[in-house]
């Protein structure tokens, strides 16, 4: 029995590692695939192609799992806000920012659900819970604010963007843990993200006819296999089943890991300055995230 349960939390373990690595390398692979593929398309062709690879483990290993009529329209729910709406952003954001710079804005994940589950009634705000926020925030604007004045690839507009996707990630986390109680993570995972690749198939139309697919490079398309495999389909199924495992509390600590692989990934291979201002910025959120879970 011991040794069942220690198998289990290794392997638990092991995925959120794992998902630790493709999630946080992430950042530099979209960053360089939307530098020869169109953003808008992009997401739709990866999240339709990724749900599409989920949800065919699904019907094989766990047909039984289908969730109801009611449950589906949640997941589409969740997968347009989440996922779709998150990663619309979120492209549009790197391709016109650092991926470095993308990667410490994301850390202030954690704050915008603990906001989404106070508004709901989910979380009761503390007076510890408020001052992690408000030092949170404030770390982004130090970050976002290097957006001013044209520094390199930095802009704010971009900055801007990856700061609304950071939203409707953080309204992911607390929107699918009702989901999560009733359904295994692979079946969550699927739908969702294929609810967000249809969604988003529409507003992609016209870069989708208009591209020149032809002068796509073989680099631009491994890191679109690479941001659809590894990291949408594998990594997001991975994450949900290690936080179902593990709790949220606990998995934020892989959430700091996610922006330091995504931070040093990006420093290293797309040689993006690491400069003081982005520092005490990803510093700062940090030390409001802690403030803000510490309980």
């Amino acid at each position: 029995m011991a040794g069942s349960k220690d198998r289990t939390a290794t392997l638990t373990e092991a995925s959120l590692l794992l998902a630790v690595f493709f999630l946080g390398t992430n950042f530099v692979a979209v960053k360089y695939a939307v530098g020869g593929i169109p953003p808008l398309p992009f997401v739709a062709l990866r999240f339709t192609l990724a749900g599409l690879l989920l949800l065919g483990l699904v019907l094989i290993l766990s047909p039984e799992c289908w969730p109801g009529r009611r449950d589906l329209v949640h997941m589409a729910g969740v997968g347009v806000v989440g996922v779709g709406m998150n990663n619309v952003a979120f492209t549009l954001g790197v391709s016109m920012t650092t991926a470095s710079e993308t990667a410490l804005i994301y850390a202030a994940v954690p704050i915008w659900g603990m906001i989404l589950g106070s508004l709901i009634g989910l979380e009761r705000p503390t007076r510890g819970g408020i001052v992690g926020v408000v030092v949170a925030i404030a770390g982004v604007c130090v970050v976002v604010g290097g957006g001013f004045g044209g520094r390199g690839e930095s802009s704010l507009i971009g900055d801007s963007l990856v700061v609304v996707a950071t939203v409707c990630w953080g309204s992911y986390a607390v929107l699918s843990l009702p989901l999560l109680r009733k359904h295994p993570p692979l079946v969550v995972a699927s739908l969702t993200m294929l609810f967000a690749g249809l969604a988003t198939i529409p507003v992609a139309v016209p870069g989708l006819w208009g591209a020149d697919w032809g002068e796509v490079g073989a680099g631009p398309w491994a890191a679109f296999a690479y941001s659809t495999v590894l990291v949408a389909a594998f990594g997001f199924w991975a994450w949900q089943r290690g936080i179902s495992g593990v709790g949220a509390n606990r998995a934020l600590v892989y959430q700091y890991l996610i922006n330091l692989v995504g931070v040093a990934s990006g420093v290293l291979l797309l040689g993006e300055d690491l400069t003081a201002t982005k520092i005490l910025g990803g510093a700062v959120i940090l030390l409001g995230v802690y403030l803000a879970r510490r309980r």
